[in-house]
């Protein structure tokens, strides 16, 4: 059961990375938000991700800020479940 978690949290945060590398190219999606949320769900599954995104963090704060909202919302939705 946990390697199914795994793998649905590795998938899905994959597929916000290339809706967010479309979104820069496509005016209709929200490029940066969606690259975002797929890095804030790979970090808890890859350290070289959440190495990256620390790196993000002491360059630019603001960003990382951005992201860690968005992982304590997918963190809760994922205790709860999905309303």
């Amino acid at each position: 059961m946990d390697g199914l978690k795994k793998l649905i949290l590795l998938t899905i945060g994959w597929i916000f990375l290339v809706l967010g590398i479309l979104g820069l190219f496509l005016p209709f999606l929200q490029g940066v938000l969606f690259i975002m949320i797929g890095l804030a769900i790979l970090s808890s599954q890859s350290k070289r991700i959440r190495n990256f995104l620390k790196h993000i963090e002491e360059r630019h704060p603001h960003l990382h800020q951005k992201m860690e909202l968005w992982r304590e919302r997918i963190r809760n939705w994922f205790r709860k479940g999905p309303s």
